[in-house]
């Protein structure tokens, strides 16, 4: 009532500058909610989820491990600089940047050579010469390298970005949380986390197995694929090949026995696919879970014990007998 009074007394220009203030906030405090932003005590803007918890900015000085780790994959060292460690990027661009030049240079001098080596083939047979010995000789060789520093240049760029997840430093992250992840970047790093280092080889070793066996059927199936489209051509075109079919089995294979063979080796490769991404799941699932059992205690001292007991009643007055019960696990 009092500060009505005192609103009426004040001169019209007075009256309407605190309107239109208090419009203006009316305004601002709608437009936040419809856009589910909410304002402090103190005048900030906060963005708020649908459940009406904070919601924090993508990039922020409090982000989430999980977040720091999938922004280390775009971005090399995202990590470390989040981190504070500035000096391992002086480490991670050199290394990274050096295997992978190496490689796209092998890589380069590996493709004309592969293309030389299979136009070789087409135009001469697969009657060993001493030309067809160089090629392949040179071809092997760069092949060789280009794996090498492809590897290279990938195991140091997953190193970064579990080095990232190792050096985070939160009161959130927990270590399931973290040997999680780790496994989730590079199979068998939460098990060595996890400090069970027997189950590294057995996860290493079975995506190593899985990922050779995809390699190895995909290597059947383009083998047999070539030798098909060969077959084929040489059904359809007889004039082209005055020598007989061009295939590495000089057309002792019919079409049909050669599709056959071409569809078996692509289906397998395309089950070992699945299975490698069915071992890759269950290694993380098992950081995950062996992480969680490290927090039990298993040890062999399973006992109980049970003892007389004398007391007295609340009171004090009346004394108390029984019996004292304890299971140790």
């Amino acid at each position: 009532m009092g500060d009505n009074v005192f609103y009426n007394q004040l001169p019209t220009e007075a009256r309407d500058s605190i309107r239109t203030i208090v419009a203006a906030k009316v305004r601002r405090d709608s437009l936040s909610r419809s856009r589910g932003d909410s304002i402090t005590p103190d005048g900030r803007r906060i963005r708020l989820d649908k459940n009406g918890q904070v919601k924090e900015p993508f990039f922020s000085d409090s982000m989430k491990m999980s977040r720091v780790a999938l922004l280390s994959v775009p971005l090399p060292g995202f990590g470390q600089i989040y981190n504070k460690e500035y000096w391992k990027l002086g480490v991670l661009y050199p290394v990274v940047g050096t295997t992978t030049a190496l490689f796209l240079h092998e890589n380069k001098m590996y493709k004309p050579l592969k293309a030389k080596y299979d136009q070789y083939l087409v135009d001469n047979g697969y009657f060993r010469t001493e030309e067809l010995d160089k090629i392949q000789t040179e071809l092997i060789q760069h092949n060789t390298r280009r794996q090498i520093y492809a590897s290279l240049a990938v195991a140091s760029y997953l190193y970064f970005i579990g080095d990232a997840v190792l050096n985070f430093e939160s009161s959130e992250v927990t270590k399931v949380n973290r040997a999680t992840t780790l496994s989730t970047i590079f199979p068998g790093a939460g098990q060595a986390y996890n400090k069970s280092y027997w189950r590294v080889p057995i996860v290493v070793g079975g995506i190593a197995t899985t990922i050779y066996t995809i390699d190895w059927n995909n290597r059947g199936y383009q083998r047999f694929k070539t030798a098909y489209s060969l077959v084929i051509d040489h059904e359809k075109n007889p004039q082209k090949y005055p020598n007989g079919p061009a295939d590495e089995f000089q057309g002792a294979y019919t079409a049909t026995f050669l599709k056959n063979l071409k569809d078996s080796y692509r289906r397998n490769r395309d089950l070992c696919i699945i299975l490698t991404a069915g071992v890759y799941l269950l290694n993380i699932l098992d950081a995950h879970v062996d992480s969680h059992l490290q927090d039990f205690d298993i040890s062999d001292d399973l006992s109980m014990n049970v003892e007389p007991y004398f007391g007295y009643t609340p009171i004090g007055t009346q004394p108390v007998y029984g019996v004292n019960m304890s299971l140790n696990f």
